[in-house]
């Protein structure tokens, strides 16, 4: 997995980058994709079962009220929020989607500790070993100017990450 930052001129090196620091730093999430035109990221989690109407309710909750206290205390405003289920046969996709203006990493590792906590033993994840440290510091660097990358530019091209057997996988949209 790399995490390499693309500093040529190339559009889609910060959008690149994101999302693969953010499938290496954070093994919760099994997808993130970018849209370059509604500059929205989404995040996939994926459970190992069907959440009922009243736990998606609680989960979108608790999810949309974190981001709102995170970015008031913050000093921003959230253009853009919303956390949806996409049922499956036997796996289920809770997705969120944030505007890149308002994101910062610290916001990613809040929603990713609430998934966590709220659906540790439903949540699929890839049984990878632990980042060290130093790992998850640059990692979380990477997420920071990635980020920091995209908001400037205001453009980029759509990139989609997912995961398999262990190694992250980007693709131009």
């Amino acid at each position: 997995m790399s995490g390499r930052r693309n500093r040529g001129g190339d559009d889609t090196g910060d959008g690149v980058n994101l999302l693969t620091s953010i499938l290496v730093r954070y093994p919760e999430v099994a997808t993130v994709n970018f849209d370059p035109e509604q500059q929205l990221l989404t995040f996939t989690f994926i459970l190992s079962r069907s959440l009922p109407d009243d736990d998606l309710a609680a989960l979108r909750e608790t999810l949309l009220a974190s981001i709102d206290v995170y970015n008031w205390l913050e000093g921003r405003e959230v253009r853009y929020a919303t956390v949806a289920q996409v049922p499956g046969d036997e796996l289920t996709r809770v997705e969120v989607k944030r505007d890149v203006e308002s994101l910062e990493r610290e916001e990613i590792s809040v929603i990713v500790e609430i998934f966590r906590q709220h659906l540790r033993k439903d949540l699929v994840t890839e049984a990878n070993e632990p980042l060290a440290g130093e790992d998850v510091l640059f990692q979380e660097e990477v997420i920071d100017q990635s980020l920091h990358g995209l908001k400037e530019s205001g453009e980029g091209r759509g990139v989609y990450a997912f995961r398999d057997e262990g190694r992250v996988l980007v693709f131009d949209k």
